[in-house]
C-alpha cells in the first residue's frame, strides 16, 4: 500500500435476516461508486449474516446478486424449527453458493468472525498475510479452510442452530458459534487490521460501518401463544444479547478511535409496524427493511461521497 494511500474499511454486523437492511445500504453505496464493492474497499469484514455479505463481496459478488440469493433462501432457513434442520439448510446453501473455494479466491482484504465454543476467544478467518498480528511465517489463509465454512460458523446462533465444527488447514478441529458472542459489530478488529498490522495511519483510514437497523420486538400472534411462550423468551435473550455487543463495540470504538474518519448507519425505527427479529421470514417485511437501509443510504449520502469518491 502506498504510503499516503487512503484506506477503505467495510465493516458489516450481525443480525440473521436483518441483513436485508444492509443490502439495502450497501445497493446504493454500489450504485453511486459505479463498481463492484471490492474494488473500492480494502477490508471488507462480517459477523453472521454480515459474514455471507462481505464474504460475498469479497469473492467480488454484485450486491443485486446476493440480494437475490437472500429473497430465495433466508426466508426458507429462518422457517425451519429445529437447530439440527436450520444448520443443515444453511451447510447446504453455503455448499452451493461457495463450493470449495478458500480464501486465497477473494479479491480484497476480508474478515469473517466466528467465536471459538471450548475457549470462548473469537476465532478470525482473513484472506492475506498482512492482516496477521503474529505469527506470519505460518500464516495460511482461512485458516486452510473453506469459505463456505467460516461463514456457517459466523452464522451459527446457538442454540437455534448447531455448533459448526472446522477443520484446519493443520488438521485441528475447532468447535465454533456465531461470531456476534464476540463481535456483533466487527469494525474494531477490522481497524486493528489496518492499523496495527498493516501500519496504515490513522488519518488514511476511511471506515464504513453498516448495522442491519433496530426495530421494536414482536408480539406473539393469538393463535400461536402456546408455542411462542416457549420460544420467544430465548429469541429476545439471543436479540438483547447481541444489540447489547454492537452498542459495546461502538461505544469502545468511539473513544478508542475518534480521530478515525467513520460513518456507522444502524438507523432506529420505533413504529409497531417495523416489530421483527433476527429469525423473520415474511418476506413483504424483509423487502421493507431494504427499502429503509436503502433511505438510511440516502441521509449520509454527502458524506459517503467524500468517503468513497
Amino acid at each position: 500500500m502506498a504510503e499516503q494511500a487512503l484506506c477503505r474499511i467495510l465493516s458489516l454486523d450481525g443480525g440473521g435476516a436483518k441483513g436485508f437492511y444492509t443490502l439495502g445500504v450497501l445497493r446504493e453505496i454500489e450504485g453511486m461508486i459505479g463498481c463492484p464493492l471490492c474494488e473500492r474497499f480494502d477490508l471488507v469484514f462480517g459477523t453472521s449474516t454480515g459474514a455471507i455479505i462481505a464474504a460475498l463481496i469479497a469473492l467480488g459478488h454484485r450486491v443485486d446478486e446476493i440480494h437475490a440469493l437472500y429473497k430465495e433462501h433466508v426466508p426458507r432457513i429462518m422457517q425451519r424449527k429445529k437447530p439440527r434442520e436450520k444448520s443443515r439448510a444453511l451447510a447446504e446453501l453455503a455448499n452451493e453458493i461457495f463450493g470449495d473455494k478458500k480464501f486465497d479466491a477473494v479479491k480484497t482484504g476480508v474478515g469473517i468472525v466466528a467465536t471459538k465454543w471450548v475457549i470462548e476467544r473469537p476465532m478470525i478467518f482473513k484472506g492475506s498475510s498482512a492482516q496477521a498480528h503474529g505469527r506470519i511465517g505460518t500464516f495460511s489463509p482461512g485458516f486452510g479452510c473453506t469459505i463456505g465454512d467460516a461463514v456457517q460458523a459466523s452464522c451459527s446462533a446457538y442454540p437455534f442452530f448447531e455448533r459448526k465444527t472446522v477443520t484446519t488447514g493443520t488438521g485441528d478441529t475447532v468447535e465454533l458459534v456465531d461470531g456476534g458472542y464476540c463481535a456483533n459489530n466487527p469494525t474494531l478488529y477490522a481497524i486493528a487490521d489496518a492499523f496495527v498490522a498493516m501500519k496504515v495511519p490513522p488519518a488514511n483510514l476511511r471506515v464504513v460501518s453498516v448495522g442491519v437497523g433496530v426495530y421494536p420486538q414482536p408480539k406473539p400472534p393469538l393463535w400461536s401463544k402456546m408455542r411462542w411462550y416457549r420460544y420467544l423468551p430465548g429469541v429476545s435473550l439471543l436479540q438483547k444479547t447481541l444489540e447489547i455487543n454492537t452498542q459495546s463495540m461502538e461505544q469502545l470504538r468511539e473513544i478508542l478511535f475518534k480521530q478515525i474518519a467513520t460513518i456507522r448507519i444502524n438507523d432506529i425505527f420505533e413504529k409497531p409496524e417495523m416489530a421483527t427479529d433476527l429469525f423473520e421470514h415474511d418476506l413483504n417485511k424483509l423487502n421493507i427493511l431494504r427499502q429503509r437501509g436503502s433511505e438510511s443510504f440516502a441521509s449520509r449520502e454527502p458524506q459517503l461521497r467524500k468517503f468513497l469518491l
